[in-house]
């Protein structure tokens, strides 16, 4: 895509302002009525009948049985999984928890999938993304393309950098992540462009169990506050 004209970008950069802030303004309305939550990301090409597109369903059902909402970027795949496994979660409460799903408009792979019970839908990447932390209190990784390595590598900058609090970073899937863990120690860790520890801010897990358990630590050593800090203020 060619850059606009100047003369274009005058004209159409002012009102394209009005266009981000309604998509905050409705997405911060929706989402901040919002109890405990945690994001899982993964790949949108994950099959129903693949081992990790099983995993995200036992997790989001685990977590949601535990009255934790999950929220996923909508679409297909790992989405579609953790979506369904918190729309089939059963809490002791009787209340089922809000399965959300933050749509992005996107000219493949992406159209939202039916097991989210509550919907925002985005055109802008960047204010889907802000959502996609903001509101929650833990993330969970499953395998997945360049948009989930995006997502991993800017939530453990937050982390990193203490924008964000000390959430849990889970990876799932020992043998999809091994390889990117190693590089991390002996690249950027050997070159000091890391510090000693920081990868240690990620954790590894192939047990669905675990996972919601590590989830639960968290919860219980901070408990629930009334709402979870914002990144990027």
């Amino acid at each position: 895509m060619s850059p606009l004209p100047v003369s274009q970008r005058m004209s159409e950069d002012p009102w394209r302002v009005f266009r981000i802030m309604a998509e905050f303004v409705e997405s911060f309305d929706t989402l901040s009525r919002l109890g405990p939550a945690v994001t899982i990301f993964g790949s949108a090409r994950t099959k129903p009948d693949d081992v990790y597109y099983k995993a995200a369903v036992t997790i989001a059902r685990g977590l949601g049985e535990q009255e934790i909402s999950v929220i996923t970027g909508g679409g297909p795949g790992i989405m579609e999984a953790a979506n369904r496994g918190a729309a089939e979660a059963r809490p002791k409460n009787g209340h089922k928890v809000p399965s959300v799903g933050l749509n992005i408009e996107l000219p493949f792979e992406q159209k939202g999938n039916r097991y989210a019970n509550l919907g925002v839908n985005f055109h802008y990447f960047f204010s889907r993304k802000v959502c996609l932390v903001k509101y929650s209190m833990g993330f969970v990784y499953m395998p997945g393309g360049f948009g989930t390595l995006d997502e991993l590598f800017e939530v453990l900058t937050l982390v990193q950098t203490e924008r964000i609090p000390s959430f849990p970073l889970i990876l799932f899937g020992s043998s999809h992540w091994q390889g990117l863990l190693d590089w991390i120690r002996s690249s950027l860790e050997t070159q000091k462009w890391i510090s000693p520890g920081d990868v240690d801010l990620l954790r590894v897990t192939d047990d669905p169990a675990e996972a919601v358990e590590w989830i639960l630590d968290y919860k219980r050593s901070v408990g629930v506050p009334e709402s979870v800090p914002a990144a990027f203020r």
